[in-house]
């Protein structure tokens, strides 16, 4: 059977012939085949189903890491920071999401998290209800927050929406700080009220139930960013990071697109958000702050913009130093130091910024981009990714056809 199709460059019907032996359709790109693709797909998934399996079972170890772990992995401390590392990855998931595929730069990300955060933490002060109800009504008001906020914001592009994006986070930070009717608890932040959770979940004796339970928030946001990208929606946001006006002229609505991404990924980190208030028994202000935003966004140019397994090891990688630093900073080894070492050394935020310097200069395709050219295999690097040429708007959007 034989259809015609117009081209998109000439307006003139192309034919294709659905049989064995039909050649590539005239007005797309030719793709060659990659040997060994599936191949190298099924190692990638057996090594990360085995690393998944390691990770659920590294509670019930007896592992150390000296200078990365406080002690053992079964002990509450480490089980802690781990928690806290896997609840920041996905965090940093969820910005991925936003930059390295819509390509929308946003200094607010917090406020959804911080909403999460305070939200939940107010409702369970507030309400007499269980902890699943109170996680579904902090979700409905973020989903029409991210909505009323996204449908002002991507009015504008670029820089104007990143300041946008800000105005309405910094709002957010200063109703906070305000304390209004003694909601918030100002400063001092709110201690979570613990009456109608599960008993698993409180205590530090149930360390090891919420490291499983931020284990498990990482790897469902993950497998969500992995569909959304794979997806029709995908696809066309991919485009219009590359070329919105090519988008625009295919008769496609860029706006809806990228309303769609910003309010996922709002609630996502909405969600995040409540993990994190049950990991750190309370709310503070910083879940707020554009600091938090900023954080976010380094962590995804450290580990590759443009990179899922990026952000995961990017907000790994930021959240041991951020915790190990300070331990570091107050040791007696750096004490002993002369005072032009010691004084930089002392500062755990001098550190991390000399080391996002770098990275910026030498590493362009951030430590994964690093790490597979290493590994020899930068003439396979996804070229979506950081430090390498991206596919343009036409062959995104014939993908996703």
């Amino acid at each position: 059977m034989t259809t015609h199709t117009d081209t998109p460059e000439t307006g003139g019907p192309a034919t294709a012939t659905d049989g064995p032996d039909a050649g590539p359709r005239r007005g797309a790109p030719s793709r060659a085949p990659r040997p060994g693709l599936s191949r190298g797909r099924v190692a990638g998934a057996v090594a990360a189903l085995a690393g998944l399996v390691l990770l659920i079972l590294l509670p019930l170890l007896n592992l150390s890491l000296p200078g990365v772990l406080p002690g053992p992995t079964y002990t509450p401390g480490s089980l802690q920071l781990l928690a806290m590392c896997m609840v920041m990855a996905a965090a940093a998931l969820t910005y991925h999401l936003l930059l390295g595929v819509a390509g929308l730069l946003s200094f607010g990300h917090a406020l959804y998290f911080g909403a999460g955060v305070y939200g939940l933490a107010i409702i369970l002060q507030n309400l007499d209800i269980p902890l699943l109800p109170a996680m579904g009504l902090t979700l409905l008001i973020v989903i029409v927050l991210a909505h009323v906020v996204g449908s002002i914001s991507l009015r504008v592009s670029g820089i104007p929406f990143a300041m946008v994006t800000l105005a309405f986070a910094q709002a957010g930070s200063v109703i906070v700080g305000r304390n209004p009717n003694g909601v918030t608890g100002g400063d001092e932040g709110l201690t979570l009220r613990t009456d109608n959770l599960p008993d698993f979940l409180v205590g530090v004796a149930n360390t090891r139930n919420l490291y499983w339970l931020a284990l498990a928030v990482l790897v469902a946001v993950f497998l969500v960013v992995t569909w959304v990208q794979s997806s029709r929606a995908g696809h066309v946001a991919a485009a219009i990071r590359e070329n919105e006006l090519r988008v625009r002229v295919l008769g496609l609505q860029p706006y809806l697109v990228k309303l769609l991404i910003f309010v996922l990924s709002a609630v996502l980190v909405c969600i995040i958000g409540m993990v994190f208030l049950l990991l750190q028994s309370g709310a503070v202000p910083r879940a707020v702050s554009a600091d938090l935003t900023i954080t976010l966004l380094v962590m995804v140019v450290l580990g590759g913009v443009g990179s899922r397994w990026g952000a995961v090891v990017g907000g790994v990688f930021y959240t041991i130093l951020d915790q190990r630093l300070t331990t570091l900073a107050n040791s007696d080894a750096v004490r002993s130091l002369p005072d032009i070492l010691r004084v930089p050394l002392s500062e755990p935020l001098f550190i991390l910024g000399t080391l996002f310097i770098l990275v910026v200069l030498f590493l362009p395709g951030g430590l994964t981009g690093a790490a597979e050219r290493l590994a020899g295999r930068s003439g396979r690097h996804n070229p979506r990714r950081g430090g390498q040429r991206a596919d343009t708007s036409r062959e995104i959007l014939e993908e996703a056809a």
